[in-house]
Order: C-alpha cells, then structure tokens, then sequence
C-alpha cells in the first residue's frame, strides 16, 4: 500500500521550496549550454550545488572536461530496486535572436510562466528533477533500493559525450527504470518516441554552359525529381504495435506519421554552368511499427531508377517504446492523476530523447516534462506550476517504483 502520509509529506515540501525552484531554473538559464558546442561546464556546479545544499553527493563523469555529466546516488535501506532520473544540460540554439522579446539568458517570471533559453528543453525539468532527489533524499530512511539522478550533455545533437559516455563508463547508472524529463508536449507522457534515419543522396551528371541544359538531365533537376517521388512517403501512416495500443499521435496525429524532410540541399557553384553534381541530405523520423530498413528501401528503389544516383546510410535506429501495461507506466500514471487531477494522454514524442539510450540497454523508460508545445523556439517558456507539479510527479513516481514491492 502506498504511503500516503510520506507522499502528502513530499509534496507539501515541494510546495514550500517554490521559491527555491524557481531561483534553481533561473540560475540554470543564466548559464549558456547552447549546443554546438554544447558545453555544459557552467551548468554542472549550479547542480552540484543544489544537490550538496540538498544532503546529495554527486560527481562529475566526463570525456570532455568543456562536457561534464553528473551522476547522484540516493540509497536507502536494504535492497532493491534503482529509479534513475535523466535530463540533459545542453540547450537548442536560440535561433534569430531579434525575434525574442524576453532576454534569453535571463530569467523572465511573468503571467505564471518562467521565459528562457532552455526551459521548455529542458532546464525546468532539470531543476525539478534535482528538487525531486533532495527531497526523496530527507526521506530515505524510508526509501528502498536506489535512487539516481544523472544530468547529461550531448543529447541535443545526439553527441556521444553524455548518455553514451555515462552509460558505458558507469553501469551503476543503467538501473531497472528511466524517467527522462522530455516532455513531449502539452503535459503529455511519451511512453514511446519516433525512431530516426539519415540518408545522403547524390546525383552526378554532365557539366556545361547553362545554354546546353536539356528537360530533367541536369544533376540539380534529377535530384529533384528523386525528393518528389520520396516525398509521398510523409503520407506513410504506422500500424501500431499491439503493447502501445491506445498510443496516439498527439497535435495532427504526427507521432503515428512518417516525416521525410531534405534537411540541406547543394548543387553546382557557378550560376551559368549546368552542376555536376546535387545532394540532398535527408532527415527521417519513424513511428512504431515503422521501421528504418523499410524507409530506407523505398528512397533507394525511388532513387535507383538514376543510374548516377548513390544513397549512403548516415545514421538509423528504429523507434522505440514501453508498454502502457509495464509498472513504470502505470506508477507515473496514477502520479500524474493524483498531482493534476486527470490522467496524461498517451503519446509518442516526436523528436529522440536519451530515453532510447536505456531502453536499447532493455531498460524501460518514460518521457514526462514541462515542456509546453511540441518543442522549444522563440521566447521558449515552461509554465512555473508545470514546473512544480513536474517535481511532484517524478517524487511520486520514484517512490512508488521503489517502495512497491
């Protein structure tokens, strides 16, 4: 039976450190994690020190001094089993900055929302998720097994300096459950997020004065046509696997839809002279049920009709989930339930997460954060009570993962 005092407990002293958490996600934007390069060195001691503040020992894991992670232990009595908290430290970029209205490395708290570079991804899940360790860790007397916080660089540009260094260096950090604080939107849980496949595609033709150019034999026309026939497969919808049915796509139900995108696009160098050669760079996102050797298959057979044309495969990996049945599901639903009064929509977040770093290790994984939209941009925000109620949420998670038996 859940320990209904200990969760009352808990979340009245989330409740008091309002402030406090506030003060942590302010500190945290002020400090510049944009990634490239993705240096996180001036994140980590703002961490370390909440956390120490908190009665938490951390340490420093890193292969890149400029790109520390951070790994804490909370340990409670006996054995048992191990809740491991993720988020990263990195930021996106700010894009156009002339298009802010907020300063971006500086906290803004205005109409129940806390503006910044950072905060919707993921720097309010960041600082619930330190606040959520230091208060479980005032009560691991009454804790089983272990809890741990892991705080990562690299995942923005899915680099290998973060979860990949962290999770090969450091077993101890595998655990037997992930809560990532991704949000996949709108307060949404992602119990499943879209695989990825990049493709190179090339055409090499003839060169010539612009004058000689003929009807679709030009390497730049070739190409095009290839990105139009590929181009239907954005109308490719997934069946979805049995042990996630219910899952929805979310807004325009996307998470159940192929995305085919031709990121960057060259050709030529010479406005008067026919290029010899054009290519595109393609970005794939896959749903479950969807798997990157399929997509993969059909861009080849669309492009293979061009003798000249070549495809490389750059990077794959299939999407990935937890079932909605599976404890960890089930313990962050009832959390979500209890904080916010309704039970989270099933989604499948869009963009990858470090989520899939577990679960390739068979370790199941959930995406939960306070991330207001589908992603972050202009004026990137978290609304302040998300934030909190975020912190709730993981607490009771953990604790019930722990302490169930």
């Amino acid at each position: 039976m859940p320990d209904t005092a200990l969760l009352n407990t808990i979340d009245a002293e989330i409740d008091g450190a309002r402030e406090a958490l506030v003060g942590l996600c302010g500190r945290l934007v002020a400090a510049p994690s944009m990634s490239p390069p993705g240096h996180t060195a001036g994140v980590a001691p703002i961490v370390e020190t909440f956390l120490s503040a908190g009665g938490v020992a951390s340490e420093r894991v890193f292969c890149d001094p400029d790109a520390p992670n951070i790994v804490a232990h909370v340990d409670g009595v006996g054995t048992g089993r191990q809740v491991v908290f993720n988020a990263h430290m990195d930021t996106m970029q700010a894009g156009d900055e002339s298009r802010w209205t907020v300063p971006i490395l500086t906290q803004t708290r205005r109409g129940g929302r806390l503006y910044g570079l950072g905060m919707g991804n993921m720097k309010g899940a960041l600082a619930a998720m330190c606040l959520a360790t230091t208060v479980l860790a005032r009560h691991r007397e009454k804790l089983r097994g272990r809890l741990t916080m892991t705080a990562v660089c690299d995942e923005v540009m899915f680099g290998e300096r973060g979860a990949v260094h962290l999770l090969g260096a450091r077993p101890d950090v595998h655990g037997d459950f992930l809560i990532s604080g991704e949000g996949p939107g709108f307060m949404e849980l992602a119990i499943a997020e879209k695989g990825l496949l990049w493709l190179d595609v090339e055409v090499k033709g003839d060169g010539g004065h612009s004058s000689r150019a003929l009807t679709g034999r030009t390497a730049v026309a070739r190409l095009a046509a290839i990105l139009g026939r590929i181009d239907q497969i954005n109308s490719m919808y997934a069946t979805v696997p049995l042990e996630i049915t219910g899952v929805t796509g979310g807004e325009n139900n996307a998470g159940l839809r192929v995305s085919l995108s031709a990121g960057t696009i060259s050709g030529g160098g010479v406005r008067s002279l026919i290029a010899t050669q054009a290519r595109a760079e393609i970005d794939v996102r896959l749903p479950p049920g969807v798997t990157a050797a399929e997509i993969e298959q059909r861009v080849r057979e669309a492009a293979n009709r061009d003798p000249d044309v070549t495809v490389t495969a750059v990077k794959a990996w299939d999407a990935n989930w937890t079932a909605l049945d599976h404890p960890l599901t089930l313990a962050t639903v009832e959390a979500v339930r209890t904080v916010r009064g309704a039970a989270p929509a099933f989604v499948v977040r869009l963009p990858g997460s470090d989520a899939r770093r577990w679960r390739d290790l068979g370790v199941p994984a959930i995406c939960y954060g306070p991330q207001p939209t589908l992603s972050a941009g202009t004026d990137d925000f978290a609304y302040e009570q998300d934030v909190v109620d975020c912190a709730k949420v993981y607490a009771r998670t953990a604790l019930g993962l722990l302490n169930g038996g």
